[in-house]
């Protein structure tokens, strides 16, 4: 413990002090202890003597998060004069890894743990090659959601095969949550300092991890209402889903919600039926005790994992030849399934993981209620029609009955000022935080425009929240609106069609500041809309497409163009 005087001199240096300054007393002391204080540390390892300066900063993403924050580490390096480039972990050419001498990754998590679409090959490439990698010196960035099973397990398996290629650790691996931004900013500035050669050692066995406490609030509460939006006749089945809770629901426009679904009762009895158990019978599995039916409750049984599958053809000794099969589907197919240990086997499934759904209400507007806009999750696999675990879970959830809930704040999906106009995108269950958006400006009183763009299947059958958004209009909360049901006609219209058609205006609202929202699906229609915004820019400023690309990824980095894509 520090004494009076010395706290209050410690407190008085930190208050005046910059992040670089308390950075470098950060590095200043760890060297220090190290010093001192032989053989009760952890390992360390000292700055190497020479560091490039050139850093070549690779991204790995599914929703953009993580080529957000090249960007953003990008920009902040060329205006301290260091040279850096960026490039999409799919364009890089793996081949020309071992020549590399300093790389930083940008790395997001999806799903159970498993690496992004685009950075799959790559991370098998590395691990399964002979790489020689002691010429080069990496740091890793993970970017993921503490409320999953497998926090950032991207970025820790990317980190550990680096190290095993002989790659040199710059830093420790960062473990950033949902709210990142601050974590970005650590990170770009340590690494300034070991380019400065400033810190005085790394060590090894500390990982930064990111808040995890202040991106949530658990709740619970009731499902007070459910009506599906969709008219009679339509292929689509959505629902508006209002909750309540006693407590007073802290979110804001922007945020989501988050539920654990359960599995359905009647998989659950399947499952117990077929390795012929007692549903109430205790099972221990690593320390942990629960009825077999609570343990097939909570468990991801639906969509299997590649890691899960993989898991899975050790017990069975078989190859398992579908991916995201469910666990059914699997106990169906290989009968031997019936020897397996039911330890063993609810040792290789996961927690099933939270779901998020945009808020599609406004605290201001909607006083003690939460709003979701959920659409029921239809596929086949072969010829069998089956539903998403947790849209199901939902769309059958009986009204009144309490429900576990919690509130996601996502600081990446934020309304601007007051007077700033703004471009809503959100086709589909996509409209669902733009309904929160100008519920709230109605509310608040918000000067700025607002210009929606909303799309769906037909006019009569899919157009969400009409009414309200004919009253929006009629009171002019909404300047704009552009719909396009894609099926009203022969040939198909979809919203990336009408931003085309109103190009000229779509340009201007972006050159007087206007801040521009997409939400809904990643592919395509996040992609779609992306290349017609890029079309614009290139029609309206005569500009080449690489200029736009860069007038796109400025205003992303300013925070005027903002994306929430699953």
């Amino acid at each position: 413990m520090l004494s009076d005087t010395k706290l209050n001199l410690l407190q008085q240096l930190v208050q005046s002090a910059s992040k670089e300054e308390i950075i470098w007393t950060k590095g200043y002391l760890a060297g220090y202890l190290d010093k001192n204080l032989i053989g009760t540390q952890a390992p360390v390892i000292p700055v190497l003597e020479s560091v490039a300066v050139k850093p070549l900063i690779i991204y790995g993403t599914e929703t953009g998060n993580s080529k957000k924050i090249a960007s953003q580490l990008l920009a902040a390096f060329k205006k301290n004069k260091i040279q850096a480039k960026s490039i999409d972990v799919f364009q890089y050419d793996k081949a020309k890894l071992e020549k590399e001498s300093l790389v930083l990754f940008v790395m997001s998590t999806q799903g159970e743990g498993e690496f992004p679409q685009n950075a799959v090959e790559f991370y098998e490439y590395i691990k399964s090659t002979s790489l020689d990698l002691n010429g080069t010196s990496y740091a890793v960035f993970g970017l993921g959601d503490s409320s999953y099973p497998l926090f950032c397990n991207a970025g820790v398996l990317l980190d550990e095969v680096l190290s095993q290629k002989g790659a040199k650790r710059l830093l420790p691996l960062v473990k950033a949550d949902v709210d990142f931004a601050p974590d970005v900013l650590v990170w770009e500035k340590e690494l300034q300092s070991v380019f400065k050669k400033e810190v005085v050692a790394t060590n090894v066995a500390s990982v930064v991890k990111g808040d995890t406490t202040e991106h949530k609030k658990n709740y619970k509460g009731i499902i007070s209402t459910k009506i599906i939006l969709n008219d009679v006749g339509s292929k689509k089945e959505t629902y508006h889903i209002e909750l309540s809770s006693e407590d007073e629901i802290n979110y804001e426009p922007g945020d989501a919600l988050g539920i654990i679904p359960k599995n359905s009762k009647n998989d659950v009895e399947f499952i117990v039926d077929y390795f012929e158990l007692n549903s109430s019978t205790e099972i221990t599995v690593k320390d942990q005790k629960n009825t077999v039916e609570n343990w097939f409750l909570e468990r991801n049984i639906k969509g299997l994992s590649k890691r899960s599958i993989e898991q899975l053809s050790v017990l069975l000794k078989e190859d398992i030849k579908f991916e995201k099969a469910d666990l059914i589907d699997v106990l169906k197919q290989y009968p031997n399934a019936k020897s397996i240990k039911i330890e063993d086997l609810i040792s290789v499934l996961l927690p099933i993981a939270p779901r998020l759904y945009s808020i599609s209400s406004s605290a201001e507007a909607h006083d003690g209620e939460v709003h979701l806009t959920v659409n029921l999750n239809k596929f086949k696999i072969g010829e069998v029609l089956k539903t998403g675990l947790a849209s199901q879970f939902l769309a059958d959830y009986p009204i009144n009955t309490e429900i576990d809930f919690y509130i996601h704040k996502n600081q990446n999906f934020r309304l601007p000022s007051e007077e700033t106009d703004i471009i809503m995108i959100g086709p589909g269950t996509g409209i669902a935080p733009f309904r929160s958006f100008i519920a709230h400006r109605d509310a608040t009183g918000a000067e700025g425009k607002n210009w929606l763009f909303f799309g769906e299947q037909h006019f009569v059958l899919d157009f969400y929240y009409q009414t309200e958004i004919q009253e929006w209009i009629t009171t002019g909360v909404l300047t704009k609106l552009d719909t396009a049901f894609s099926r009203d006609q022969e040939k198909k219209i979809y919203v990336q069609d009408r931003i085309r058609e109103k190009a000229n205006e779509f340009n201007k609202w972006i050159e007087n500041g206007a801040s521009l929202y997409i939400c809904g699906q990643k592919n395509p229609m996040s992609t779609d809309v992306e290349n017609a915004i890029l079309d614009v820019l290139v029609q309206e400023r005569n500009i080449s497409l690489e200029e736009a690309k860069q007038v796109l990824e400025d205003l992303e980095v300013a925070g005027k163009y903002q994306k929430d894509v699953y």
